[in-house]
């Protein structure tokens, strides 16, 4: 089997939590958060701006068997059902690899992180709430 490549940054054009970060900043917060924890960087892939797109995601997550893991600028920027989410973190997961947040400083590593990163999630959709 071939050696992994290291992990592919992930960033997009769509506000998170209503405000928006241009891409070169989202990919200088990743590439220092790699620098920071060892991480080999992957250039960034860009998410299209159409609500609900994730058809970049999904091209990344075709490439986990070459990859290490990969490294989202927030973790906002997964889908907002959970049961896709979760089908994420079990693809990555399979695939020996982990997902990292960079702004939040989270690594899903094992289905143990699975219900922090949920948990996060959980608060921040009920603290927008009120």
């Amino acid at each position: 089997m071939a050696e992994r490549a290291g992990h592919r940054g992930y960033i997009g054009a769509r506000p998170l939590n209503g405000s928006r970060t241009p891409q070169h900043v989202q990919n200088i917060v990743i590439r220092d958060y790699a620098r920071r924890k060892n991480l080999h960087y992957l250039l960034s892939a860009a998410e299209h701006t159409m609500p609900g797109s994730y058809m970049v995601l999904e091209d990344i997550l075709d490439e986990l068997p070459r990859l290490r893991g990969l490294i989202l600028y927030s973790i906002f920027m997964l889908p907002p059902d959970e049961a896709r989410r979760r089908q994420i973190y079990d693809r990555v997961l399979s695939q020996g690899c982990d997902l990292h947040t960079a702004v939040e400083e989270i690594t899903l590593a094992s289905q143990k992180d699975v219900q922090a990163v949920e948990d996060i999630l959980l608060v921040n959709k009920f603290a927008t709430i009120l």
